[in-house]
Parts: C-alpha cells; sequence; structure tokens
C-alpha cells in the first residue's frame, strides 16, 4: 500500500508540474529536460560502457559530490561517469560540466522509468548525495546488485526514518552498501534503527573549497579597485543583508567593499549604487585599466568569481540569513576569513562550529555588524587570531573524499 500511494504521488507530482509548465518557466525547463530522455541516453551510453552514476539534488549538491567525481576521474579514468540532477536550478548551470561523460535530468522514479533507465545507464555503481532518497531507484539498484552509496548525508531525529510509520524508508536505507554521514549524531541515530554500515566522513564540500582556494585565479578589475586599501567581501547578499550592510559601508569610507547579490536584481543594483556614499560602480561596466580612486563600492553582478575574490580580502559577510537560510560560508572560511551573517544558520553545522570557535557572527541589525566589525578592523592582533581560527577549521575537517575512493574502490 505504501509503494501504490507513493507511485501514485510521483504521477501526480509529474502532472502537476505539466500543468504548472504552461506559465512558470522553471516548471517548464522540468518537463522539457526529460523529454526523449531514454531516445537521447540510449544515443549516447555505450553497453560496453563501465559507468559510474552520481545522483544529486540540485547545484549544492552538485558541489558537494564534485570532489568524488574529480577523484573517479583523475584515478580512474577507465569508467564513465553520470550525473543526473533533479532540479533544473542544478542541471541548467552545470549541464556542460567537463568532468562527467553524460549529464542528464533523473526521470521520474515510476518502477517504468527506473526500469528503463537502469537498463540503458547500466551503472556499477550508484552514489547519492546527501538528501536523495528514491525509493524505486535504490528498490532496483539493489535488485540488480549495483553497490550504492550515499554521501556527506545528514539525518535528524525528527525525520522519516525514525518514525513508527517509517518502516518502508528504513528499507530503502537498507539498499546502501555504506552510508557516509557528516557527523556523529547521524551516526547515532542510524545505529539505534540498526544500521552498522555507516562512516563518519565529514562533508565533502571541505575538499572542494580547499580546491577552489589552490585553483582561486587573479581578478584584475578586482585587484585595481583594491588597490591598497583593505577589502571587505560580502557574497550571495539579499535586500535585508544589504540593509544592514550599507551602514557599515558609509560609516568605513577608508574599507573597499565588493558587494555579490545572490540574483542580479536591478532595483537593489541600483540601491547599492545610489545609497554608497563613497561611490560604487558595476563590475561589468568596468576595466582593469578604469579609475576606482573614488570608488568605495564594487558590485559583482556577474557569477563564476565570487570564490576568487574572496581571496583578496580581509572580512566576509554572507547573505540568505534573513530568508531561508544562509548560502555557503565555506568558500570565504577557507581563505582565511571572519565570518558574519544573518539570524537562520542553525540548519548548518559549520555555521555552527564557527560560531562556537569564534570564527563567524551572527548578526541581526546594522548595530550589530558594525559591533562585530568594528574591532576586528582596528585590532590586527584579533583578526589574525579569528582568520587562523577559520583557516584551521577548514584544513582539520578535509578528507572526506579520499575516505569514501579509499572504501569504494579499495574495499
Amino acid at each position: 500500500m505504501v509503494m501504490l500511494i507513493y507511485n501514485l504521488g510521483i504521477l501526480l507530482y509529474e502532472w502537476l508540474l505539466r500543468v504548472v509548465a504552461l506559465w512558470n518557466p522553471k516548471a517548464r525547463q522540468w518537463v522539457d529536460g526529460r523529454r526523449n530522455i531514454f531516445d537521447r541516453m540510449a544515443e549516447r551510453i555505450s553497453p560496453s560502457d563501465r559507468v559510474v552514476w552520481m545522483h544529486v539534488a540540485s547545484l549544492g549538491e552538485f558541489e558537494q559530490g564534485r570532489p568524488i567525481l574529480e577523484a573517479i576521474r583523475k584515478e580512474h579514468p577507465e569508467l564513465k561517469i553520470l550525473v543526473t540532477f533533479f532540479s533544473p536550478s542544478g542541471y541548467e548551470i552545470r549541464k556542460n560540466y567537463a568532468g562527467a561523460d553524460y549529464i542528464f535530468y533523473l526521470p521520474s522514479d515510476t518502477p517504468y522509468n527506473v526500469r528503463r533507465f537502469l537498463d540503458i545507464a547500466h551503472p556499477e555503481m550508484a552514489i547519492f548525495v546527501k538528501y536523495e532518497f528514491w525509493l524505486n531507484y535504490l528498490s532496483q539498484l539493489a535488485e540488480r546488485g549495483v553497490k550504492s552509496y550515499l554521501v556527506s548525508a545528514i539525518f535528524r531525529r525528527n525525520s522519516i526514518f525514525f518514525k513508527s510509520y517509517g518502516g518502508r524508508w528504513r528499507r530503502a536505507l537498507d539498499t546502501f552498501d555504506q552510508m557516509f554521514v557528516q557527523n556523529d549524531e547521524s551516526r547515532e541515530l542510524l545505529h539505534s534503527i540498526g544500521f552498522d554500515n555507516v562512516i563518519v566522513a565529514g562533508d565533502t564540500r571541505f575538499d572542494r573549497v580547499a580546491e577552489i582556494a589552490r585553483a582561486a585565479r587573479s581578478v584584475e578589475i578586482v585587484e585595481k579597485f583594491k588597490g591598497d586599501s583593505r577589502l571587505f567581501v560580502a557574497g550571495s547578499t539579499w535586500g535585508p543583508d544589504e540593509d544592514i550592510l550599507l551602514p557599515l559601508i558609509n560609516a568605513n569610507a577608508d574599507v573597499k567593499f565588493v558587494i555579490a547579490p545572490h540574483e542580479m536584481d536591478e532595483g537593489r543594483i541600483g540601491r547599492l549604487l545610489r545609497e554608497t556614499k563613497g561611490g560604487a560602480v558595476r563590475y561589468t561596466q568596468c576595466t582593469a585599466q578604469s579609475d576606482f580612486s573614488d570608488v568605495q563600492v564594487l558590485v559583482l553582478d556577474t557569477i563564476g568569481i565570487l570564490s576568487s575574490v574572496y581571496g583578496y580580502a580581509s572580512w566576509s559577510y554572507i547573505g540568505g540569513g534573513f530568508g531561508v537560510g544562509i548560502h555557503n560560508t565555506l568558500e570565504a572560511a577557507t581563505f582565511g576569513l571572519p565570518i558574519a551573517f544573518g539570524p537562520k544558520y542553525e540548519k548548518f553545522k559549520e555555521a555552527r562550529d564557527m560560531v562556537a570557535l569564534g570564527a563567524a557572527r551572527k548578526v541581526e541589525s546594522a548595530e550589530e555588524l558594525m559591533a562585530w566589525f568594528a574591532p576586528l578592523c582596528n585590532d590586527s592582533e584579533l583578526l589574525a587570531r579569528v582568520s587562523a581560527t577559520a583557516k584551521d577549521y577548514t584544513i582539520k575537517n578535509q578528507g572526506a573524499t579520499a575516505l569514501f575512493m579509499k572504501l569504494a574502490f579499495e574495499g
């Protein structure tokens, strides 16, 4: 009965998306991306390929899985890598990722789709990142004897696996050969329901941001803009973040700021340009020959370079904490930056850890942001200590990728 309800729910969800796609662009991408998908897969994937399949929900999970993909590519070039996405926001950005041989949307989790997908892909290993538990896919992988792994997972006590009515979901977990979790709490929760195939490996994102830091490139416009000044970088900001950042900017005329909005909202960009007393310009309207002598704020109205820009900074602010939750703090921490963010950070273990260590601070107002910033701006020894704490935290938590590769490929 549970699977009947589950399968009907999947079909209903797919039908609703097709209706919503009539006016919603993201839903239309979801639907169009799956059109004729089995024909397109069969044209690309050869029956003789040895395939490792990784499934991710969206962009964030892809970045978590990416260190493993790149390790497989480096250490096992004989294998073909298949990546599937559930969400258009991940697929559309990474559909041309050169580290995979095949990139597709994941067909809906119906028995028919699952059989066709696995017949064509014929993976010899399947890797699911963090939260993806598709019941038909997992049961079919087990029936076919495909080695399956869950990586960078986090389990919480209130999730369905630990409820009295969660038996079918617990059986889904039983299909994994190994579960690599981020923390001891997840391991203990799984142990409490009888699973001992659990390894506390940490979060592969630490390996990813370390690689990002090593591969950081020079950004000439930012170098010219910064000059001999000290730089504060605010990444992935939203309107409420900018509300508290603007008073900080205007109170610190001797500090340069890079603001990277999470979305290229023209209204908010215009506000930053208008309300910065020390002058502001858009990145896309500058060159390395531009004169920045009377410019205090550079609005990063482009994508793909924020992680490198952090390398020029002394302090950082991460947006999203006044909305659904903060964005990526680790990209800033790996460069040894003290971090401030809004109040909604509790879901993120790394943020909680860094707050406890003193490397990060929750702020809820412009006054709190200025109170956090002032000592870090005026006391170079304090700044050095906090910076070292942030950097050390990211270094100590690396290694999840190497552990996965050892256990999955060497046994």
